[in-house]
């Protein structure tokens, strides 16, 4: 297993940083990733762990043999419990354990290294501000202020008319374009897409990149992180993201 650091994370925003790599990995192995993630789950096989390392990545190997770890470990067993569930409940599962996990490795380096109550504080606050990786899994992530009633988050253009919408989406920003004014109309734009969070690695929007909206489960992924390019959305009809694909090829 390589999930131990070369070089110890000893401050905060070391450990943060530590964090963040090890979630980017484990939100990639269960949504971009899904179906290789899927086969290397084999319930024939001993007891299996998810780890997500620091350089964003990910691997399913067996727990250590080290006692005790260098590490806080990951759920054991996570493999024997592929084909007696439901994929998403299964995948929710392992996403609530990976959380679990994170915070156990985060906190361990603070405890080895001796952080204090003020540090924790600031580690917890730096952590808290990103979604779970259950919640970036299963689209239930709290926005930063209400938007009931309308659904712009999904019908703004997200990268200045490059990504692709839905037909109807775009009827809907041709339709408030004319019915807001145009300050106003940018104000509201900017705190909505402030609050949207790509469906892979769950960042947050940034105006210099682009993105593309799923026509199926309608959620924002960067375009790096689906492996789409503007050139090639132009070209496509109706666009599944890699999760809603993997669903519909194994039913």
């Amino acid at each position: 297993m390589e999930g131990i650091p070369q070089n110890i994370p000893r401050t905060v925003e070391e450990v943060f940083n530590d964090f963040r790599g090890r979630r980017a990995g484990l939100i990639k192995a269960l949504t971009t990733d899904v179906d290789k993630f899927f086969q290397q789950c084999d319930p024939e096989k001993e007891n299996l762990c998810l780890y997500g390392l620091p350089n964003e990545s990910w691997e399913v190997n067996l727990p250590v043999e080290e006692v005790p770890p260098e590490l806080p470990e990951p759920a054991l067993g996570i493999n024997f419990a592929r084909d007696g569930m439901q994929e998403k409940d299964w995948l929710s599962l392992v996403a609530v354990h990976s959380d679990s996990w994170l915070l156990a490795v985060a906190f361990y380096f603070g405890a080895r290294f001796g952080f204090g109550k003020n540090e924790r504080k600031r580690l917890f606050q730096m952590i808290n501000e990103l979604p779970t990786i259950f919640e970036v899994l299963t689209g239930n992530i709290e926005q930063p202020r209400d938007q009931s009633g309308t659904h712009n988050s999904s019908s703004k253009n997200m990268s200045s008319g490059k990504s692709h919408l839905p037909e109807s989406q775009m009827k809907v920003v041709k339709t408030s374009a004319l019915k807001e004014d145009e300050s106003g109309e940018e104000e509201e734009e900017n705190d909505e897409q402030g609050g949207t969070l790509c469906g892979a690695c769950g960042d947050n929007y940034a105006t210099d990149e682009f993105w593309i909206c799923c026509d199926l489960c309608e959620r924002w992924f960067h375009g790096k992180c689906v492996k789409i390019t503007p050139a090639k959305a132009e070209h496509i009809k109706q666009y599944k993201c890699p999760i809603c694909s993997s669903k519909r090829a194994r039913v």
